[in-house]
């Protein structure tokens, strides 16, 4: 069996590969973590089939997540031949798709993984990768304190009095699972001893707002229920919008009131589930990663999708899959993997090796015994995932980068909301063009 990883940790794969011994299908995979150790036993199944030849097995690659997306740029423009299969995100697609090749996935593939999974893997209409994992986010909540509530009158009379006085409607607190974003704003509010001294913890919330990409992504679910989006269908950039504008705000109201700790404008996403976990915080969205964690902490913790708005439910999400690169030197035998990794039998044995792929209702509930999480994962990202549009482009993480600056900025007091705004567009205009 060639099954083998090379642990790689410089500047460039391929010069690190220089006269390395080159297995027959070579799979450059994402380091470390659960996707590792499910990717390793994803192959030693494939190597284990009796169909597959010699020639065909599996060797797998690992090198550093620092850089590791600037690295493997490198790489594919220059043309390697060091790995037939590369990890792939979602946001990265259109940068490195004019050096790999759209693939052909199992005939099972749809009902495996639903339309809106695949569709994290895809550029211009065409199928780059087999979805791996997805990211996407939930409301945690703490049941034990919604349960109190709810059973106390004086206390739900001074929640309508809170979200009177401050959001100017008299709420009235109900089910997570039925909250609008201006109930998560009113139930945190309540939940925080700035505004309401008898609460039971001391912030409400906790926003992870550290000027870093992957917190816009968290708060990009808010927006987009009120209607936004990154652009228009004639490519106009949209996101001087009203529906920009309202999420921004009441985010910007939970910092002023004392919702969220004062420090979180330097919180990223370990800092934000310390917060949680501490049973300082009531309520927070989250990326889905964090679930057994959380719940782990915080035993009286419930999950649901994000609240909603105007325009419905929805959570942002995210994919890592594998691809094909153009320059690979055994093309049949990295689609013949890469097709495999798409049928149910391989999704079910990468998902109970502890990978988190987005599965679709049916091959889901194969694995509601073992991975309960996924069922949830895969019900919300089919029911209300979303992908901005032009969210795969070759600069989406740049667009992340300008609205991380811009939009913490804000939240941080350091300029309005109106040149918030107006830089962003004028960034994403540069970066979308």
């Amino acid at each position: 069996m060639k099954l083998t990883a090379k642990l790689l940790g410089v500047t460039a794969l391929s010069s690190l590969l220089t006269g390395a011994v080159h297995a027959e299908v070579t799979v450059l995979g994402w380091p470390g973590g659960p996707e590792e150790t499910a990717l390793r036993a994803a192959a030693e199944m494939y190597n284990a089939r009796a169909e597959v030849a010699d020639d065909d097995k599996v060797e797998l690659l690992f090198t550093s997540r620092d850089g590791f997306f600037d690295k493997l740029q490198v790489d594919l423009a220059a043309g390697s031949t060091a790995f037939d299969a590369n990890l792939l995100a979602t946001y990265s697609i259109g940068k490195y798709a004019p050096f790999l090749e759209p693939i052909p996935l199992s005939d099972e593939a749809g009902a495996v993984f639903g339309d809106t999974v695949l569709k994290t893997m895809q550029f211009e209409g065409a199928q780059y990768g087999v979805p791996t994992d997805l990211s996407l986010h939930f409301l945690y909540y703490r049941t034990d304190l919604i349960d109190a509530l709810m059973a106390d009158d004086a206390a739900k009379a001074k929640y309508t009095e809170i979200a009177q006085e401050h959001l100017g409607e008299a709420l009235a607190p109900k089910s997570p699972e039925d909250w609008s974003w201006l109930d998560f704003v009113a139930n945190a509010l309540y939940f925080s001893q700035s505004v309401n001294p008898d609460s039971p913890t001391r912030y409400g919330t906790v926003i992870q707002a550290k000027n870093l990409l992957f917190n816009m992504m968290v708060f990009h679910s808010w927006p987009r229920s009120y209607g936004a989006d990154w652009m228009d269908a004639d490519g106009n950039i949209t996101v001087d919008s009203e529906a920009y504008r309202t999420a921004l705000s009441m985010a910007n109201k939970l910092f002023e009131l004392g919702a969220t700790p004062p420090d979180s404008t330097s919180y990223e996403y370990a800092e934000a589930n310390a917060a949680y976990s501490s049973g300082q915080v009531a309520a927070m969205v989250q990326w889905n990663a964090a679930a057994n964690d959380l719940t782990g902490a915080q035993p009286d913790t419930g999950t649901f999708a994000p609240p909603s708005g105007p325009e419905g439910r929805f959570t942002h999400i995210h994919g890592l899959g594998l691809g094909l690169n153009a320059a690979a030197t055994n093309k049949d035998g990295a689609i013949a993997f890469l097709q495999w990794l798409s049928t149910e039998e391989a999704a079910i044995a990468y998902a109970k090796a502890g990978g988190a792929p987005g599965l679709a209702s049916a091959t889901a509930a194969k694995l509601a015994d073992d991975r309960p999480d996924l069922v949830q994962s895969g019900d919300y990202a089919s029911t209300y995932g979303f992908v901005m549009n032009g969210g795969t482009s070759a600069n989406a993480l740049s667009v992340y980068e300008a609205q991380a600056k811009e939009f913490t900025g804000f939240w941080a007091g350091t300029q309005d909301l109106d040149t918030a705004l107006g830089n962003t567009t004028a960034a994403m205009t540069e970066l979308l063009k």
